[in-house]
C-alpha cells in the first residue's frame, strides 16, 4: 500500500491520479487480455476490473502485491477465462431458448392465435425479463436454479418475472386474445 502511496504522489499513475497501474502495466494487462480472446472492445472494461481488484486489495487491508505487473496479468488471465466461461453461458442460454421456440406438434387455430400472440410479448419484453420468463415457464427452472445459471441474485429473478408476467398479461389483455 505503502508503494501504492509512493506512486501516487509522484504521480507515477496514469494522468497522475493515483493510478495504481502504470502505463505499462496498463498495456501488459491489455495484452494479457486480448491474447486470452477478450475482444477489443471489452478490453477497458477488462483493465478497469484490474484496476478495481487492486484497489480492492490494498483498502482491505491487504498488502500490496510485490510485483503489481505479474499479479496484474495473473488476474487478467483469470478475467479472460471468466469472460468465456460467461459467454459459453449465454451460448447455451440461447441454444435453449431457441429449441423451446421450436414448435414440436402443430395446434388448432386457437391455441395458434394465443402462441403468436406469447411470441410477439416475448419478443417486446426487455432481454433480461424474456430470459428468466422463458426459463421459469418454459424450460421450468426453479428461480433458485434460474439465479445460479445466470449468476444473479434470487430476489433479482423474481423481480424480473414479476414485471415481465405483468407486462405480458397487459399485452395479451391489450390484443384481447385472454
Amino acid at each position: 500500500m505503502a508503494v501504492l502511496r509512493r506512486k501516487a504522489r509522484r504521480g507515477q499513475g496514469d494522468a497522475g491520479c493515483g493510478d495504481p497501474l502504470d502505463a505499462a502495466q496498463e498495456r501488459r494487462v491489455r495484452a494479457v487480455l486480448a491474447l486470452g480472446g477478450v475482444p477489443q472492445a471489452d478490453l477497458p472494461d477488462g483493465v478497469q476490473q484490474v484496476r478495481l481488484r487492486l484497489l480492492e486489495r490494498t483498502a482491505s487491508g491487504r498488502e500490496a502485491p510485490r510485483d503489481v505487473s505479474a499479479w496484474a496479468a495473473v488476474v487478467a488471465s483469470n478475467l479472460a477465462m471468466d469472460w468465456h466461461r460467461a459467454r459459453r453461458r449465454q451460448d447455451r442460454l440461447g441454444e435453449r431458448l431457441a429449441a423451446l421456440r421450436q414448435p414440436d406438434h402443430p395446434r388448432d387455430e386457437e391455441s395458434s392465435v394465443l402462441s403468436l400472440a406469447v411470441a410477439q410479448g416475448l419478443d417486446e419484453l426487455p432481454d433480461a425479463q424474456r430470459q428468466v420468463l422463458v426459463l421459469r415457464f418454459y424450460a421450468d427452472l426453479p428461480v433458485r436454479g434460474i439465479a445460479e445459471e445466470l449468476g444473479i441474485p434470487e430476489g433479482t429473478v423474481k423481480s424480473r418475472l414479476h414485471t415481465a408476467v405483468r407486462a405480458l398479461r397487459a399485452r395479451l389483455h391489450e390484443d384481447e386474445v385472454v
